[in-house]
């Protein structure tokens, strides 16, 4: 799920603590993940593209970096939550989770990144998600760089996590926090009932009614509590299809989760204020859900929480369908 750019090499001895301390699932390899491709989709969504295999060359312990910049927001997450976040010197213009790495955004951006710009902080490793050609341009001016595109699975996520221990000098730290997160995951759906009959729902990207299948990571998500996807049956022949408002009250989710609070300022009334919306099970119930825009596109350590949120509002419809 990454491809690492480094003119010197990685040692195998990392790789192969990496191997023992990872994941053990077969269907990410973390020691050799797939290349990376950039996702085309709306904004807030995840990726529809999973790419070929490229195992990546190795590095000396003493080669940890120590100047690190992050241009995209899922990578610099996951720095601070194994703990390089020392390392980072500078974050693009969207990191801005954790609080400390807030502290040290820029005004670099990961869309359109400036090589001249990035190459004047004297950092000895950039992180970015692949989507331009930036990673040519580093290598032409002799810049190490990790690329880790949008997670398809939760294998991919954590292989990204392992493999960013492994650059940054934190494998212990990235190998706990990949079997915290999976403990948690496995707590939030063991927690919920089991159903009869799968509820539905509703997942907005923005308020032109863009959404997701469950063919995308995100809809993999929900796919953990069983959920049926209203989008699966939208016709566009896309994974990110736009839904229209009659559709959606013609369904009648019994869930809707906006992801569009923080960027587009919508919210449980505004739904409501909606024409025709009130006749919606979950606008009549009160299962409308905000979910946090950046925790609902990231893949990271926060997908736990958005895994929590999903399986809280699974909880409280299954209890009011069974009252």
């Amino acid at each position: 799920m990454f491809r690492f750019r480094r003119a010197t090499a990685l040692s195998a001895a990392l790789l192969l603590t990496l191997a023992a301390c990872g994941d053990d699932s077969t269907s990410s390899d973390p020691t050799t993940p797939p290349a990376t491709v950039a996702a085309t989709a709306p904004a807030s969504a995840a990726p529809a593209e999973s790419p070929a295999t490229e195992a990546p060359p190795a590095t000396a312990t003493a080669d940890i970096p120590e100047a690190i910049v992050s241009l995209s927001p899922s990578a610099t997450e996951i720095l601070f939550a194994i703990g390089a976040g020392d390392q980072v010197i500078a974050v693009d213009d969207q990191s801005n989770y954790p609080p400390e790495a807030e502290a040290k955004m820029t005004d670099l951006s990961g869309y359109t990144p400036n090589v001249e710009a990035i190459a004047a902080l004297g950092a000895d490793l950039v992180v970015h998600d692949g989507s331009t050609d930036l990673g040519g341009q580093l290598d032409g001016l002799g810049i190490a760089n990790w690329v880790g595109s949008a997670a398809m699975t939760f294998d991919d996520i954590y292989a990204q996590i392992e493999q960013l221990g492994v650059a940054t000098g934190h494998i212990g730290e990235a190998a706990e926090l990949v079997g915290q997160m999976q403990a948690d995951i496995d707590a939030a759906v063991a927690a919920n009932p089991t159903l009869e009959q799968p509820l539905s729902f509703y997942h907005e990207l923005d308020p032109t009614f863009f959404s997701v299948t469950s063919n995308t990571f995100i809809g993999q998500v929900y796919g953990l509590f069983g959920l049926r996807n209203i989008a699966d049956t939208a016709e566009g022949g896309t994974d990110y299809p736009q839904l229209s408002a009659e559709f959606i009250i013609s369904q009648n989710p019994d869930l809707v989760f906006l992801a569009d609070g923080k960027c587009c300022g919508e919210s449980v009334d505004s739904v409501k204020a909606r024409a025709g919306w009130d006749v919606i099970g979950a606008v009549s119930t009160g299962g409308v859900i905000v979910v946090d825009d950046d925790i609902a596109s990231r893949w990271g350590p926060r997908v736990v929480e958005l895994v929590q949120i999903i399986g809280a509002a699974v909880t409280e419809a299954a209890a009011l369908s069974a009252a």
